[in-house]
């Protein structure tokens, strides 16, 4: 084992295929190694994935490995950092949500002029039905009576009020379909 690199002699072995040497050196690098990732990424699963990736680079490179410049752990930092910058930098590229261009749920700016104008054309329309269509509609949707109520104070059957509000709600609609021509 080397003075200058206290990895040097495991990763050594573990280039020549020594499982125990592997075994090792998973043990001594792992925790720190997931610290890091996790640290960086913020996320366990992908801090998991990244150290994973990293065992597997020292595993493919321990062979080659030649002490120098730099320290194994070192190295090994370094990988491991580069591999998680290149996850954050994907993040930041990430494609746009599937909804990136759903429809705003609010209404729109104009929404309450038009609403505004819808309700003087309805009542424009409203005021040029026959009386007793209009007192119906009145009666039956803006006082929100019942129809057995609203028959009784227009001293009419159910069915008469039904044959009203009917007749009433096909002129509003001609009505208002002529006011948006």
């Amino acid at each position: 084992m080397s003075l200058d690199d206290p990895d040097g002699e495991l990763v050594r072995r573990v280039g020549e295929g020594d499982a125990h040497a592997v075994e090792a050196l998973v043990a001594r690098k792992l925790p720190r190694m997931t610290a890091l990732a996790i640290r960086l990424l913020g996320d366990r699963a992908e801090a998991e994935d990244v150290v994973q990736e990293v065992f597997l680079r020292v595993w493919r490179g321990a062979a080659a490995w030649r002490p120098g410049a730099a320290k194994f752990d070192t190295w090994m930092h370094r990988v491991a950092f580069n591999l998680c910058t290149d996850r954050l930098r994907k993040r930041r590229e990430a494609p746009l949500p599937e909804t990136w261009d759903a429809p705003d749920p609010q209404p729109l700016a104009d929404a309450g002029i038009t609403a505004e104008q819808l309700s003087d054309a309805l009542g424009r329309a409203l005021a040029e039905l026959a009386p007793r269509q209009r007192e119906a509609i009145v009666l039956t949707y803006y006082q929100e009576l019942p129809n057995r109520e609203a028959a009784a104070l227009m001293g009419i059957g159910v069915d008469a009020l039904e044959s009203l509000l009917a007749r009433g709600r096909r002129a509003l609609k001609a009505r208002l379909e002529g006011d948006d021509e």
